[in-house]
Order: C-alpha cells, then sequence, then structure tokens
C-alpha cells in the first residue's frame, strides 16, 4: 500500500521511468510486448476501480457533446488531413499514412489516466474514449475508402469489435469491484488505487516501445524523424482542441476532448496491415508512445492556463 501511494506522488516521474525502460531494456520490453493485451485489460480495470460506476455513467448522461466530438476527431480531422497531404502531393507516403490512421483512431486506452494525472474530469475522458471505439467501426469507413492499402475493411472493424468488448469487461470488472469491495474508498485508498494505476501504465508502455530499441540501433534519423512527426501531431492537436473549445459551451469538456484528441489508440489498425505497410508504422508506433506518455510531464500548465476560468 505505501509503494503504491509512492507512485501516485510521483506518477510524473514514474511515467518517465516507463519510457526509459522500454528505451534501454529491449529483452523486456519484448517480453512484455506479448502480453500487451492483457495489460491493457488489467489497466481498465483498475482505472474503473479508481473512478468507480457513478463519475461514468454520471457522465454519461449527455451524449450529444461525445457523439459530435467522435465524429469530428474520428472521421472529419483525418479526411482532412490526407486531403491537406494529397494537395501537397504527399498522399502516398508513410507520413501521410500515420498522420491519417493516427487521427483516425479512437482515443487511447489510457487516456482516462492520462485524465486524472492531469486532474480533469476522468468520467468524462473515460466516456469518449468508450464512445470512440464503439464507433470506430463506421467512423473509420470514410477514411479506409481513401486508403485501400490498409487491407479489407472488416478486419479493422472486428479489431474495433474486440477492442470494445474487452474495454467493456475490463470496466465492468472494476465497477463491480468497486461497487462490492470499495463503495466508499477513504483517501489514503484512492491515493493507492491512482498508484496501482500509475504503475500499470508504466509496464504497458515498456512493451509498447519494444520496437523502437532496434530501429534505434539500425537507423536513429529515421525514429528523430518520426519522433518529431509524433510529438508534432499530438500536441499540436492537444493545443489546437483547447484553444477551440475553451471558451464554447464545451468548455466543461475541453480537456478530455483535447487529450482524446492527441492521444489515440492507433495500434487498433494493426491487425488489418499488410507487412510492406506494418515495419514504419511500428517505429512510429513505439514513437508516438513518447508524447502520450510525456503529456503529463510537460503539458499540465498548458491545461491549466487554457482551462482557468478568467
Amino acid at each position: 500500500m505505501y509503494l503504491l501511494r509512492v507512485a501516485s506522488r510521483h506518477a510524473r516521474a514514474c511515467l518517465i521511468v516507463g519510457l526509459l525502460a522500454g528505451l534501454t531494456l529491449p529483452s523486456l520490453a519484448a517480453a512484455l510486448a506479448d502480453w500487451l493485451p492483457q495489460m491493457v485489460a488489467a489497466l481498465l480495470t483498475i482505472t474503473a476501480l479508481r473512478i468507480g460506476h457513478r463519475a461514468a455513467t454520471g457522465a454519461a448522461r449527455d451524449l450529444r457533446w461525445g457523439l459530435a466530438s467522435v465524429l469530428a476527431l474520428q472521421t472529419a480531422l483525418p479526411l482532412m488531413l490526407l486531403g491537406g497531404f494529397a494537395l501537397a502531393g504527399l498522399g502516398q507516403t508513410p507520413a501521410a499514412l500515420a498522420v491519417t490512421l493516427a487521427s483516425a483512431a479512437p482515443a487511447l486506452t489510457g487516456s482516462v489516466n492520462l485524465a486524472l494525472l492531469l486532474r480533469l474530469d476522468a468520467g468524462r475522458m473515460m466516456q469518449l474514449m468508450v464512445l470512440g471505439t464503439a464507433a470506430f467501426p463506421l467512423t473509420v469507413l470514410p477514411v479506409l475508402a481513401l486508403l485501400p492499402q490498409l487491407g479489407p475493411t472488416s478486419e479493422v472493424a472486428l479489431a474495433a469489435l474486440r477492442l470494445l468488448a474487452v474495454i467493456l469487461a475490463a470496466t465492468g470488472l472494476g465497477f463491480v469491484l468497486r461497487h462490492v469491495l470499495l463503495p466508499r474508498p477513504t483517501a489514503r485508498q484512492i491515493e493507492a488505487l491512482d498508484g496501482a494505476s500509475v504503475l500499470a501504465f508504466c509496464i504497458i508502455v515498456v512493451g509498447l516501445m519494444a520496437a523502437l530499441n532496434p530501429a534505434l540501433r539500425s537507423d536513429p534519423w529515421a525514429v528523430a524523424v518520426w519522433t518529431v512527426l509524433a510529438f508534432a501531431l499530438s500536441y499540436l492537436l492537444q493545443a489546437a482542441a483547447l484553444l477551440l473549445l475553451r471558451r464554447g459551451p464545451l468548455h466543461a469538456v475541453a480537456g478530455p476532448l483535447a487529450i482524446g484528441a492527441g492521444n489515440r489508440n492507433i495500434a487498433l489498425f494493426l491487425v488489418a496491415l499488410p507487412p510492406e505497410v506494418l515495419a514504419p508504422l511500428m517505429v512510429f508506433i513505439g514513437c508516438w508512445q513518447l508524447p502520450m506518455y510525456l503529456t503529463p510531464v510537460l503539458l499540465p500548465r498548458l491545461y491549466e492556463r487554457m482551462l482557468c476560468n478568467d
């Protein structure tokens, strides 16, 4: 219990340790990569246990903003970006494919943890993540129509449905455990749950970065380029969402929407990509973890300034 509370108090440092472990311990990263689905499910259960069903169901009462936001983020945005690449003559480049896929994916399964670390509404964030994943098989169809190199549409849709089933089962288990074991958790118990969530989040990133260490050895320049692209895409989307929403009718959910805009579950597409497309994107996926896991470290002041009531 004490160790978990320490992890909660030093959450940002723990995230950096996780990233460094993923970069410097390739054998451990490769071993953990095989357990990513199970670790993601465990993280979701812990997160649901932490926030409780009341927060999540309370946030789910108003779906109007959520549905419109999912369509904007997962369909309109990637089509706009792909159109921009096409106008620039870059529509067939790996960078265009990576940016389009990242912007078409639903919010990262760990986005709720990012919301907790930034002290934002985790219930709203879980709503957006679940809703985006549920709608993904439909929102991705227009994007797939313009990216035939991704393979059959049915495979991507089935991957999204499998992920949705895992999310619902894992969060349901977490809500049940919260109701049975911790109906009224104390402040120390909440802190311990925060610590458990942080540790699970850090362990997962080690496995997600399994492809990055070999790439650093073979082609460090390519890794540097993919890293710059990943940071630019993630942080510009978050900043743009905050800037556009902070003074409008969606001010109350601007924080969760910004996290959802810049932290996407691109790994959903891996099951449908042919090998020749998969190789460069695996390096991008490894690089994609860097801005996401560093969001609570590098962007807390941005969120505070943009969301303050002035």
